[in-house]
């Protein structure tokens, strides 16, 4: 239909192809509708039920059955031809019907790779990365994901976002390098490699010792690491893949090396005995991203690896400790009652009066003969429950500082597997949280326990392994980050450097300004080994060395400099001294944070070093601005001597329709190819069960996937689902994403298969274009609106691409695409193009064929595959354009005309007549078939000769018969008639057309069912609970729906009117 759009012949349409940005949002249904829907499903169930036994009594028809299934599996279209890989693909055979994902993606990404246009050598002058490209450069390394996963809907965003990017500048000439690389993933892949030992041969990492398990760890790495490169080049990212980089392979490794020693050796890094988060389970220090912070609202039971039963969190337990030498006692809470066995010290304010007298006396400890300094520290909130705190220096990060503050004893009472040491006294031996139990207990019999309350708190606990973090003090590498971060934040400051959107520039600041020196060790066999060495020496004369001594710890690119530098700090011969070097490794955050110059080979003076550092913009998400980010701008001033990039763009973060976290427990952690490909329900709950979930959790997962994919995920395509990643994209947001939404996407592309196929064909198969695009003589006023609208789009897409507002240039171009070009500039051109006046045909295809070259390209970066296969299907005006659209010239407003938006206006005002001519006819229930005679009375000739420049597109567009334009003239009698303004009044010829008795008599039976329905919902908005017992949003959209319908009523009164004067 016409009215919908859709080319008569080869269809424009694919079904309901609104996204989501144009879908209108569904509006609340009340509880009797719900219920009704509800009884209306359960009868048609049963009614399916049954039609099910009646078939199924039925004598089976094979041929039948064989056609259906044959005619099922025709409707997969994929792209059958032999080419071999990395050969151009055949796109001279026909286009399918429609447009099929498998098809259109078949086969152009190897031919992408073998033209070599990934690599920044293709746009450089002559192929030299040294010599300088006049139209810039543009270099930016990927974010390297974890060897050990696979990509989900989050990864794709950044990929998206970060190869949309990519191709803007290859397109526009820049010499180009997109650099990719994994991540060694230090916990993941050490847990992973462990529980693979363990379920193959029963074994332990300790079984087999470090180096067995480091072989094991690289060749788990060599099999199953190439996942994640798969899945992105599936995605259509455009890597520069010879330039892979892994952030254990020896070039990166000695980078590692090389930062570790110089920062030892300024002093930057240093040895300190403090509190670090361990996991006990993983018997490991993990850095604070690798903690999740759970608020609990009061008393919870949490499960804890290695329990049987569920932990108690969320309490405050208040006991008394007894003062020394006298009959007083002192309260104290805690949430964790078993670190009591580790107190030093009661501390309270120094100007609270109730505890001044008490000052310089101690408390004695239940469970030993130890006795507690009762000491005055500002620390304390003396307003807070007793106004007394137990410290637990070795335990606490708070008591930590104030144990320094007093020089307490810090006491160790927790081992590095969770268990209380022989400090714990009649504990010892208990693991932490059995102790918990134990000590409650303990207290309650020596009359010293005093209540339990609920107390909202936080609750830190490990991603990898899901323990508890327990706080426990470990001799441990340190980077002193107050110089390097104060350079970080004035780089900002001073707008050296951009954090795209600014808003993130507060959390910048926050953290950097308030900076903690950086814990870089890790309890780990898989990783980077720190390169520092214990120092022992043979000679007596040279008193042996403590662990946290940093005298007695040298660093070393090799074990050799090591002992070089030991004999020189320490005057002995070689021969006196034994190296021990750090069993640790470093944190993998370490090695990130030298990416963007480790993969071009620093320390050693390379020409890619020299081109490409420092790099032009650092895309990734907000959630690791800190972690990553200013750990490499830090990294980079103080290692490289200026900023690793100048921009920093961070991306919103990618949540579920329902605006929760992505997690796996919750089955909302969705891959991206599963999206691309399509993929059943059940296939999604059997990934669920090889994954690492218990019972509980995977029931939980399947029944969240089974409410939001009860038919599965259907098959969308890379360039939907990159599409509408982008387009949800608003800076600063999140995501809300819904997957079946991303179909909508995939409806456009086979809006611009069959747009693109419909052109093919009325520019013929011997058509040539001009050598460059120019207006030609048979040129009319819509042939110049759409060249106007397609150079809005061009300078939208500009102003976006340079702003970062990726829906900006997502609407441009859907909407020119859709609304622009398909629903007007084609539908105009079909009755053009069965015209004999070939002046006017051959500046209509050039014209066309001017929209489609440049509509491809400009879409090509955001949708790689079907614009490629497209443009390969187009005539070139040259026979030397280049050989892809990836390397074909990006549209930009200063080579393309300025619009008309004179010429526009008259367009719009044109539209705004043919909508409401289409609206008149429907009213009327005219079909597509009955062509009506239009009348247009104009207000004056200036604009009657404005709307005469457009009589045939609205009279292709309104299926009509003629359109008639008036200033003094009078329509004929029998017309329905509309005010499009003050300027223009429809007058639509019914007469002739209609039976007015029958069109009337259905006009009042539809009018009767609309007011029987408008009344019945009166009669129930004006029930005296009405506003009590209905939500706000449901009475709102009760309103809105009762104004429709009174709208509807209104507009049927006028037409029974019209024909009345008919009969």
């Amino acid at each position: 239909m016409a009215d919908e759009g859709v080319i008569n012949g080869p269809s424009v349409g694919g079904g309901d192809d609104q996204p989501a940005s144009q879908i209108p949002a569904k509006k609340a249904k009340t509880p009797a509708q719900l219920k009704k829907e509800q009884e209306k499903k359960e009868k048609l169930e049963k009614f399916k039920a049954k039609q099910a036994q009646k078939e199924a009594k039925k004598p089976v028809d094979e041929k039948a059955a064989a056609k259906g299934k044959e005619k099922k599996e025709r409707q997969v279209i994929t792209y059958d031809v032999q080419t071999p890989a990395g050969e151009k693909k055949d796109t001279a055979c026909p286009m399918p019907d429609a447009y099929s994902p498998k098809y259109v993606e078949a086969c152009w990404y190897e031919w992408w790779e073998k033209l070599g246009v990934f690599k920044p050598e293709y746009n450089a002058p002559n192929g030299k990365l040294t010599i300088p490209n006049p139209k810039g450069k543009f270099m930016i390394c990927i974010p390297p994901p974890n060897v050990t996963g696979t990509l989900h809907l989050g990864h794709a965003l950044t990929n998206a976002v970060e190869d949309t990017l990519v191709r803007w500048h290859r397109m526009r000439g820049e010499t180009t390098l997109w650099n990719p690389g994994c991540d060694h993933a230090g916990i993941a892949t050490q847990v992973v490699v462990e529980k693979k030992l363990w379920k193959e041969q029963q074994l332990t990492r300790h079984n087999i010792g470090r180096e067995a398990f480091v072989d094991m760890a690289w060749q788990w790495k060599n099999e199953k690491g190439s996942r994640i490169y798969d899945q992105l080049k599936t995605l259509g990212s455009s890597l520069d893949w010879d330039r892979a980089c892994f952030t254990m392979d020896p070039k990166l490794s000695e980078a590692v090396k090389e930062a570790f020693v110089r920062l030892h050796d300024d002093g930057v890094i240093y040895r300190s005995n403090r509190l670090v988060n361990w996991s006990c389970t993983l018997k490991s220090a993990i850095s604070d991203i690798e903690v999740d912070k759970r608020e609990l609202p009061g008393r919870t039971l949490l499960p804890v690896p290695g329990y049987n039963a569920k932990v108690e969190f969320g309490v405050l337990v208040s006991f008394a400790y007894p003062v020394v030498d006298g009959d007083e006692e002192i309260v104290v809470a805690t949430t964790r009652i078993e670190t009591m066995l580790g107190d030093t010290a009661v501390a309270v304010h120094p100007t609270d009066d109730r505890y001044k007298h008490l000052k310089g006396k101690f408390v004695q400890h239940p469970f030993c003969d130890r006795k507690l300094p009762i000491v005055a520290d500002a620390f304390v909130d003396k307003d807070f429950g007793t106004g007394a705190v137990k410290i637990t220096p070795a335990h606490d990060h708070n008591d930590y500082d104030v144990g320094k503050r007093n020089n307490l004893p810090f006491i160790t009472i927790i081992d590095d597997e969770g268990n209380i040491t022989n400090e714990g006294g009649q504990f010892k031996g208990m693991k932490r949280f059995d102790a918990r139990a134990a000590v409650l207990q303990a207290l309650k019999e020596r009359g010293l326990y005093r209540d339990t309350k609920d107390n909202p708190m936080v609750v830190p606990i490990c991603s990898r392994s899901k323990d508890i973090i327990e706080p426990l003090l470990k001799a441990q590498w340190y980077v002193d980050c107050s110089d390097m971060a104060k350079q970080a934040a004035d780089a900002v400051r001073n707008k050296e450097l951009l954090i795209v959107p600014d808003m993130h520039e507060r959390t910048w600041f926050n953290w950097l300004d308030n900076i903690r020196d950086w814990c870089i060790s890790r309890q780990l066999w898989w990783g980077h080994r720190i390169p520092c060495y214990f120092v022992t020496i043979d000679d007596q004369a040279v008193p042996p060395g403590e662990d946290i001594d940093n005298k007695y710890w040298v660093s070393g690119r090799t074990r050799e400099e090591a002992l070089e530098r030991a004999v020189a700090r320490f005057g002995v011969s070689p021969e006196q001294v034994t190296l021990r070097q750090d069993e640790d490794v470093l944190d993998t955050w370490f090695s990130s944070a030298v990416f963007p110059f480790s993969i071009f080979g620093w320390p050693n003076k390379t020409e890619e070093l020299d081109v490409f550092y420092p790099g032009t913009l650092l895309e990734t998400g907000h959630d690791i601005l800190f972690f990553w980010v200013a750990r490499m701008v830090m990294f980079g001033q103080k290692l490289m001597g200026c900023l690793p990039f100048r921009e920093v763009y961070l991306h919103a973060m990618v949540r579920d329709a329902h605006g929760r976290k992505m997690s796996k427990s919750l089955g909302n952690v969705i891959d991206p190819v599963d999206v691309i490909h399509g993929i059943t329900l059940e296939g999604l709950h059997r990934q669920l069960e090889q994954g690492n979930l218990d019972q509980r959790e995977i029931a939980r997962a399947k029944a969240g996937q089974k409410a939001d994919y009860p038919t599965g995920i259907p098959e969308c395509g890379t360039d939907a689902l990159r599409f509408a990643l982008l387009a949800y994209t608003a800076q600063g947001r999140d995501i809300n994403l819904d997957v079946n939404r991303v179909q909508g996407y995939r409806f456009f592309c086979n809006k611009l298969w069959n747009a693109t196929k419909f052109a093919l064909m009325c520019l013929g198969s011997d058509y040539q274009p001009l050598p460059e695009a120019r207006p030609l003589d048979g040129e009319r006023p819509m042939d110049r609106w759409i060249l106007s609208r397609l150079a809005v789009a061009i300078n939208a897409c500009h102003v976006g691409f340079t702003t970062y507002d990726f829906p900006g240039v997502t609407t441009a171009i859907y909407s020119f695409w859709l609304y622009d070009l398909c629903d007007v500039y084609l539908e105009y051109l079909k009755p053009v193009f069965r015209q004999d006046d070939q002046q006017r045909v051959a500046a209509s295809r050039s014209v066309l064929y001017t929209c489609l070259d440049m509509a491809l390209r400009l879409i090509s970066p955001f949708m790689p595959f079907i614009s490629e296969e497209l443009y390969q299907r187009l005539p070139r005006r040259t026979p030397n354009c280049p050989p892809s659209i990836c390397v074909t010239a990006y549209p930009e407003p200063t080579s393309y005309p300025v619009r008309d938006e004179r010429l526009e206006e008259s367009v719009a005002f044109t539209q705004d007549i043919i909508g409401k001519i289409r609206s008149l006819r429907s009213d009327y229930m005219l079909t597509p078939k009955q062509s009506a005679d239009v009348f247009l009375k104009c207000s004056d000739k200036e604009t009657k000769s404005i709307v005469d420049q457009f009589s045939d597109l609205m009279q292709t567009l309104t299926s009509s018969h003629q359109v008639a334009t008036m200033v003094d003239e009078q329509p004929p009698e029998g017309c329905a008639i509309v005010t499009v303004s003050h300027r223009c009044v429809v007058h639509l010829l019914l007469k002739g057309l209609i039976d007015p008795l029958k069109e009337s008599a259905k006009l009042d039976d539809k009018k009767g069912k609309l007011s029987a329905q408008l009344q019945k919902m009166q009669r129930n908005t004006q029930l005296p609970d009405y506003a009590a017992k209905v939500p706000e949003d449901v009475r709102r959209a009760n309103t809105d729906k009762m104004e429709q319908i009174e709208g509807e009523i209104q507009k049927l009164v006028e037409a029974l009117e019209t024909i009345a004067k008919m009969q």
